[in-house]
């Protein structure tokens, strides 16, 4: 079986650390500013009159929003992981459909992906 050279698996591990600090950077952002926020705090208003609709509607979307990109970040944030694991046990970078090298620019276009362009396309086909 084909395997990565040392200084290449070393190059993706700190690409894929450094995505890894982003994605939770902003996890933390959406965490702490838009997922920890009620409604009323959102506006600034603490008085117990109602809202408008519509601001209310706004609101809503935005955390729902906010929901869904916290929940991509956190799929993305697993995927940085199981590449890294694969990193350290050697089999990162060899493609679970062919058992070849993946090329090394799929790698810095999608490193947490674990299938070549050929079966790719393949996959695709079928």
């Amino acid at each position: 079986m084909a395997k990565m050279s040392q200084e290449d698996l070393q190059f993706f591990k700190e690409l894929l650390l450094k995505n890894r600090a982003k994605v939770q950077k902003n996890l933390e952002y959406l965490r702490s500013t838009v997922l920890d926020t009620t409604t009323r705090d959102a506006s600034g208003d603490h008085s117990s009159y109602s809202f408008h609709m519509a601001d209310q509607g706004t609101d809503a979307m935005e955390r729902e929003k906010a929901f869904m990109f916290a929940a991509r970040d956190e799929k993305y944030l697993k995927q940085i992981d199981e590449a890294l694991e694969r990193i350290e046990n050697g089999t990162y970078g060899i493609c679970r459909e062919t058992g070849k090298l993946i090329s090394r620019e799929r790698l810095k276009a999608v490193p947490t992906t674990t299938i070549s362009v050929e079966a790719k396309l393949a996959e695709k086909k079928s």
